[in-house]
């Protein structure tokens, strides 16, 4: 068994925030698509984070022989994933093309498809836009942290100039492929709730660890769904540690999806873990609407989510305008309310008004849960007007509870 670690000693920041030219960015600096990502994992293995040395400058070695991940030589890998063939092809992107594998759960060992545990590869491309220090990063950080919503690294591989990752395999893939694209079955209102739920615990496990990290790059692509559709994050490429002492942020390129990125970040490089807030509240108007951050198939204002939905978002009787007319009519009507209040705190220009994660997802799950619901348990109704594309939505039962505005955090910048 080959062990493919790279023998470099270069030294890696906590943050490692030299990151590769290679990568696409705003104007130059951020990435205009969010290309698919359907790789994944995880199970979990502590409910605190267990990262107390992960701002201390590490070299690369060091980082590779962290005992949480194991070395693969790209001989396993080819085994594993039968020469990387193209029938077992997962996702391509700018990082590069996912595959899915087969290995033995005890030995970690090639084997044949159907017997084991399904692993999914990732492959990097030699020329692709994520590169080397970013594949470094992922190992830093996914092999140290561990939590229920955050994808599982099982291993990685780094032999010549091949860069690859191993994980766990998610059999839902990403919530993009299941908002956007017309073949999977239109995901229920309840279920939209439990992915934001489960999104949300992953950044508040990320924000309030004892040495903050910064995702930078949450978007719909990066949330991959296992067989329950419990969602866990992925790609932690662009993840930076946070301000410490009494900075109140971070001073960084600009890198990340255009559409997702908070405007401070992108005018001014300024990071701070309510620029990730922002992106939550593009992936949850994605998650309201079914429509796309950035759609260049739309027409003028509508090409951009947030502009689009801004009118809407604090209209109960015009709120119905935004949503997703896949859904039919089947959600609460102040629960849909409440999820686009919480939305929009969460896009304010003025990243210091901006909610907390942790009292977001406190928020969402008393939504979920149906507490403190007010009298009114009313869907949809059939009078309601016409929607922009001419679905007429019907009465239906109640789904959920509805719940009050969620209150919104004072908490500022840590």
């Amino acid at each position: 068994m080959g062990n493919c670690l790279n023998s470099s000693s270069a030294k890696v920041d906590a943050a490692l925030s030299s990151r590769s030219s290679a990568v696409l960015k705003v104007g130059s600096k951020i990435s205009s698509s969010s290309g698919p990502s359907s790789m994944t994992i995880s199970t979990y293995s502590g409910g605190s984070s267990s990262i107390e040395s992960i701002s201390t400058p590490r070299s690369e070695g060091e980082i590779l022989l962290s005992p949480n991940v194991k070395p693969f030589s790209l001989m396993e890998l080819k085994n594993a994933t039968r020469n990387f063939r193209s029938d077992g092809l997962l996702g391509e992107g700018g990082f590069g093309y996912v595959f899915k594998g087969w290995i033995d759960e005890v030995t970690h060992l090639a084997s044949k498809p159907g017997f084991g545990i399904p692993i999914a590869v990732k492959k990097l491309k030699p020329e692709g836009f994520q590169g080397h220090k970013e594949w470094l990063t992922e190992v830093t950080y996914l092999g140290q942290l561990h939590h229920p919503n955050l994808v599982k690294l099982i291993g990685y591989c780094s032999e010549g100039h091949n860069r690859l990752l191993v994980y766990e395999y998610m059999p839902k893939g990403s919530l993009e492929n299941h908002l956007f694209r017309r073949g999977p079955q239109p995901l229920p209102w309840a279920t939209r709730l439990k992915v934001a739920i489960g999104a949300a615990k992953g950044l508040a496990f990320l924000h309030d660890a004892k040495d903050q990290i910064i995702y930078r790059d949450f978007k719909a692509s990066n949330i991959l769904l296992d067989a329950d559709f419990n969602a866990k994050l992925s790609d932690f490429g662009l993840a930076k540690a946070g301000p410490t002492g009494d900075r109140t942020h971070v001073s960084t390129q600009v890198m990340g999806t255009h559409g997702y990125a908070a405007p401070e970040y992108v005018a001014t490089g300024r990071l701070t873990a309510k620029s990730d807030v922002y992106s939550f509240g593009v992936v949850l108007l994605e998650l309201l609407s079914g429509r796309r951050a950035v759609d260049k198939e739309k027409v003028g204002i509508e090409q951009d989510l947030v502009e689009w939905t801004k009118p809407y978002l604090g209209d109960k009787r015009k709120l119905f305008r935004i949503m997703d007319t896949r859904l039919e009519g089947q959600y609460p009507q102040k629960g849909a309310f409440t999820a686009a209040t919480l939305a929009s705190q969460c896009l304010h220009t003025e990243p210091k008004t901006r909610p907390r994660m942790s009292d977001i997802l406190v928020a969402l799950e008393e939504l979920q849960d149906g507490k403190n619901v007010s009298k009114d348990h009313r869907m949809v109704s059939s009078s309601v007007p016409m929607s922009p594309v001419g679905h007429r939505q019907r009465r239906l039962t109640p789904l959920a509870s509805p719940l009050p505005t969620p209150r919104q955090s004072s908490n500022q910048v840590r």
